[in-house]
């Protein structure tokens, strides 16, 4: 049940932001079995002045950078996480285009008792 948040630039077309979305969709199920239709994820768009990026490490990022900040349940192994990042990264690559220099992803670690997905009960307790 990852909850996932994306930010980038503003001005791309729908089809490109959706492509995004979809990526993430099949990069998750794919690297850490989610289950179908478990598509908790959103898109926020920044003006130039409101979106800010650096090239730490020694990685030149572009205007296209997209950050991916996704909430997992603390039970996913590294190997999973870093198969995901290897999978984002090549599906972005192919659909719409984004350059693996471009995509910056953070996952965070949330126990299970963290979690309530509706009607105020914690379903995973």
């Amino acid at each position: 049940m990852p909850l996932l948040h994306v930010s980038l630039r503003a001005g791309k077309p729908e089809a490109y932001r959706q492509a995004i979305l979809d990526g993430l969709y099949l990069a998750l199920r794919e690297a850490l079995d989610v289950p179908e239709d478990d598509q908790f994820m959103t898109i926020t768009e920044h003006t130039a002045a409101n979106f800010r990026k650096g090239n730490a490490f020694g990685i030149i990022r572009s205007d296209d950078l997209v950050y991916i900040q996704i909430t997992v349940f603390s039970s996913r192994t590294a190997e999973q996480k870093r198969a995901l990042f290897r999978c984002i990264a090549a599906r972005l690559g192919t659909n719409p285009g984004i350059r693996p220099e471009d995509v910056f992803i953070n996952i965070l670690d949330a126990p299970k008792e963290n979690w309530s997905v509706g009607h105020g009960v914690a379903q995973f307790v």
